[in-house]
């Protein structure tokens, strides 16, 4: 289907106007960064907002800003590093991707645990609905108060109850001193979760705490073996502290900032994501249960401690996955688990499940009526 690019508000509310007219369902577009995450979208014409782009407003005394929907985050970054400052919103994919996409799909990357998902970061925003109505949320200051928290909502929704064509986010100051540092991890579960325990009572307060699996260790040009990326902040009496905490659990060794650009990037192409998820005490089994999943389909593992979370890559062949790989999905666990992105014929092998819950089709009904936005994409009834 030919694709609409949009360059203003009125223009979206214009198309959807149009497809209403002609019962015709909508493809939202951003940058084009994650078309193959989440459900399949069934037929549907794309409405790319690449060109809905630009920073509307931008205080840096507020700490506040205010961009198009398609602007990308790497634009977002020069700005405001400018001004010593910057959006603590820097999501797996990289920097390609645009703000509308990141808050649309709510995707959180490195840093979330310590400063914030999208909902936390995303003050207020723009949509139009699947009514063509143009409808705000929250506002461009930081300090908000509303009723119905309509930016909540829509965060996170994957463009089904509209089309987000602004949003408003906070921002923080750059830190003084900002170092990377990696720890060796073990491999043996009772040492794992010791080493776990530690870091949560060394009163250490990271940016980031991200584990890697030996593979990706090896991709990302570390040391060989498991390891831990600490993304340490503050002013250098702080750094220094916090190095000297983390050598109670083994010798830190300082690497290049750039490791968490290369972490962001390292989805493979053609491959299925599943997060993994547990309560902060059971993690250690998570993380040994995630690695057998990625060791089975020659994939990698990374998680990010402070949300006890992590993301499983595995490259498929074919549209699929090696059959014990999915016997243990099918299987299930005590963890919980979400799909990012999966073969369109696997969806109802590994993750029947349909979003059929009242209220959320509900929500669904009053946004957009006539279901034209990303139908199938939450996994609703293709009927």
């Amino acid at each position: 289907m030919l694709a609409t690019h949009p360059t203003s508000t009125p223009e979206v509310q214009e198309i959807v106007r149009d497809a209403i007219a002609r019962r015709s369902p909508l493809r939202v577009v951003g940058r084009g960064t994650w078309l193959d995450a989440g459900r399949p979208v069934r037929d549907a014409a794309p409405v790319v907002l690449d060109r809905l782009s630009g920073i509307v407003d931008y205080t840096p005394g507020d700490l506040t800003l205010t961009a198009r929907a398609g602007t990308t985050l790497a634009e977002i970054a020069d700005a405001t590093r400018a001004h010593g400052q910057w959006l603590a919103l820097i999501p797996w994919g990289g920097d390609a991707g645009s703000l509308g996409a990141t808050a649309a799909t709510a995707t959180a990357g490195p840093v979330s645990g310590a400063l914030g998902a999208p909902r936390d970061v995303v003050i207020g925003l723009e949509t139009v609905t699947g009514a063509g109505d143009a409808v705000r949320g929250g506002g461009r200051v930081v300090k908000n108060v509303a009723g119905f928290d309509l930016t909540r909502l829509m965060v996170g929704a994957w463009g089904t109850l509209g089309i987000v064509t602004e949003v408003s986010v906070r921002l923080r100051g750059l830190p003084e001193r900002e170092v990377t540092v990696a720890l060796p991890l073990p491999n043996a579960l009772p040492a794992l979760a010791d080493v776990l325990t530690k870091l949560r009572t060394i009163g250490i307060v990271p940016l980031a705490l991200e584990m890697v699996s030996e593979t990706l260790a090896t991709r990302l040009g570390l040391a060989a073996g498991p390891a831990l990326l600490v993304r340490i902040a503050g002013n250098v009496e702080s750094v220094t502290a916090q190095r000297a905490a983390l050598a109670t659990i083994d010798e830190p060794v300082e690497i290049d900032d750039a490791v968490w650009s290369r972490l962001r990037t390292s989805d493979l192409l053609d491959c299925s994501i599943v997060r993994m998820s547990s309560s902060v005490g059971r993690f250690a089994e998570t993380w040994v249960a995630a690695q057998r999943l990625a060791a089975a389909t020659n994939g990698h593992v990374h998680a990010s401690v402070m949300r006890s979370a992590a993301r499983v890559v595995m490259p498929h062949t074919d549209g699929t996955l090696p059959a014990d790989a999915l016997a243990m999905l099918q299987a299930g666990g005590r963890d919980t688990r979400i799909w990012e992105r999966l073969p369109n014929d696997l969806w109802s092998v590994v993750a029947p499940s349909a979003v059929n819950h009242r209220l959320a089709t509900g929500v669904r009904a009053a946004f957009d009526p006539h279901h034209l936005l990303n139908p199938g994409i939450l996994g609703e009834d293709s009927a």
